[in-house]
């Protein structure tokens, strides 16, 4: 146990010094979620205007754009594992004596750290958009976004444990993050799609997390009328955010095994 929490805080604080020392790094992950922001609200807001009654296009978006962030980097902490493996780093923490468990908790540590303080960091544009943010709000946004953010960055990990190149692992991501997005629920409701696109939006992760963040930011708001639930309908009962959270958690938990088995089984 003790050379496992050694090993998760050794990874994960190099990957802490890694993010905060690549400033390009830190600004170029949120451009992003602030293009899609930008862009589909200028371009739709007039033209779709109100996606739930009291709630218009930037609005609904908005608690999307932030899982949209959280995604993204989460994911892309799979990166410095083929980085490592590249350059020989990977290969000489695999034969220290930290123990492989706590290789990947760490890179699932780190990842998850930056990409909620990326999702805090979204948050400044609540009040341009329209959306009430209060601190009670915040409090419970953040354990959300850890949530999210570790469950994500397994992801991410498990996918690069048998990764070789960056290329290659890259083509993976752009495969895996885009189809992920879109069928989350970011850009339209889930529950008015035809019922083979709301069968495969419901089988992905992501859109229990936007989902989840969607209702604490809109779900109490005034400007919805009464009976106008913004979770996800699964068999006609509709998720709330406990339910979300918990599928968000043993979907984490089973990418956590997933990944420390692979590195386990490596060389």
């Amino acid at each position: 146990m003790e050379a496992t929490l050694r090993g998760a805080w050794v990874v994960a604080y190099r990957e802490l010094v890694r993010f905060v020392r690549e400033r390009s790094r830190m600004f170029s992950s949120l451009l992003m979620p602030l293009l899609f922001l930008v862009i589909f609200g200028a371009g739709f807001n007039r033209i779709i205007g109100a996606v739930t009654p009291g709630v218009d296009f930037v609005q609904f978006i908005y608690p999307g754009i932030i899982a949209m962030n959280t995604l993204m980097n989460s994911v892309m902490s799979g990166l410095s594992v083929v980085w490592d493996r590249e350059f020989g780093f990977l290969k000489e923490i695999l034969v220290a004596p930290l123990g492989r468990t706590g290789i990947v908790l760490g890179k699932v540590a780190g990842s998850a750290t930056i990409a909620v303080g990326q999702g805090i960091l979204l948050l400044v544009l609540a009040p341009i958009v329209g959306v009430r943010l209060t601190p009670l709000m915040v409090i419970e946004l953040v354990p959300l976004l850890v949530i999210m953010s570790v469950s994500l960055s397994a992801l991410g990990v498990l996918m690069a444990s048998r990764m070789r190149s960056q290329q290659g692992f890259q083509i993976l991501v752009q495969l895996t993050i885009f189809p992920l997005i879109f069928l989350s629920g970011v850009f339209f409701p889930v529950n008015n799609v035809p019922a083979w696109l709301e069968v495969v939006s419901k089988l992905n992760p992501l859109t229990y997390g936007v989902s989840a963040i969607r209702q604490l930011f809109l779900g109490s708001s005034s400007l919805l009328p009464a009976g106008n639930p913004l979770g996800i309908t699964v068999f006609g009962h509709t998720m709330t955010i406990l339910e979300d959270v918990l599928i968000l958690a043993a979907f984490g938990a089973l990418m956590l095994a997933l990944a420390a088995w692979s590195f386990g089984r490596q060389e």
